[in-house]
């Protein structure tokens, strides 16, 4: 059987990555910080991306390397290098040493504006490093990922079910489904499109308003819609930091780039139509997202 070896395997994208991967026949090494329960087809290598001995021990046999894991939310600008620039720069370090060529690496459409905040900055500085490698790299670039089991979205449904809908300023964005994500990654493992940075969504973008409306239809409600301006964000990303402190949704760092008006994926480096297309509609998945969430008790 063909091995991969996965960084990120616990989060929202790791765990249904990995479940695909089972279902297509691959054994998986996936990096954990904590002892995970035992999944037949499954390795688990104790560690972190800091940790010494951990990536050799991951990456040992494998065909493939993806590389998930990362820092959405940080404090700080140092909080954020560490582990989405020192976090890749050693899974790269490790692959160059005795891993596998072949790396798929994770970072996100905020890459393509590192001015605007620390996460993007981070994800770009990411980027650079794989970039610069000798390994046989491609990056994906996602947008907005959605899918059940997804905990970053469900403030939206939950405020939808209540018949509001705060956005931010008018603009575009783009939305892809974890499992068309997750397909995506693993014909990446052995369809290699070469050196390339990838742009996938579901085949469209949609306005902020659009996506609000689509999340109520989801839900089941009549949404009111009210954009609010940068300064009204700060204001709420203060608030909220002041109610759930570290683990606050909405930071300032997130407003900073929220507030963009366009994260809609490029056209032009969306993958082939011969190498993947989205197979799970929008409005399919966010239905069965807010079953999910309905049926965990989480849209109360």
């Amino acid at each position: 059987m063909t091995t991969i070896a996965i960084t990120g395997g616990t989060g929202f994208v790791g765990k249904r990555l990995i479940d695909l991967a089972l279902q297509q026949g691959y054994t998986v090494r996936a990096l954990a910080r904590r002892p995970q329960a035992p999944r037949d087809g499954v390795t688990w290598i104790i560690g972190a991306l800091d940790t010494a001995d951990a990536l050799p021990r991951l990456l040992d046999g494998a065909h493939a390397a993806i590389h998930v894991a990362g820092i959405v939310n940080a404090p700080t600008r140092a909080a954020f290098a560490a582990g989405n620039v020192d976090g890749t720069r050693a899974m790269v370090a490790a692959a160059l040493a005795g891993g596998p060529a072949r790396f798929i690496h994770v970072s996100s459409l905020s890459a393509r504006e590192p001015g605007l905040s620390n996460y993007g900055w981070s994800k770009r500085g990411g980027e650079d490093a794989v970039a610069a490698s000798a390994l046989d790299w491609t990056i994906v670039r996602p947008p907005a990922v959605y899918g059940p089991g997804d905990m970053e979205m469900r403030d939206v449904f939950r405020l939808a079910r209540m018949g509001l809908a705060l956005m931010p300023p008018p603009g575009r964005l783009s939305l892809i489904h974890v499992d068309d994500l997750a397909r995506l990654l693993l014909t990446l493992v052995e369809s290699d499109p070469g050196r390339v940075i990838l742009e996938p969504d579901d085949g469209r973008s949609w306005t902020h308003e659009e996506f609000a409306r689509a999340v109520g239809v989801a839900v089941g409600q009549r949404v009111l819609t009210l954009p609010l301006p940068k300064g009204l964000l700060s204001l709420a990303a203060s608030a909220d930091k002041a109610f759930r402190g570290d683990k606050a949704k909405l930071t300032q760092d997130r407003v900073n780039y929220l507030a963009h008006p366009d994260w809609a994926a490029d056209p032009a480096r969306r993958p082939a139509a011969d190498l993947w297309q989205a197979a799970i509609a929008t409005p399919a998945g966010l239905a069965a997202t807010a079953a999910w969430y309905r049926a965990n008790g989480l849209l109360r």
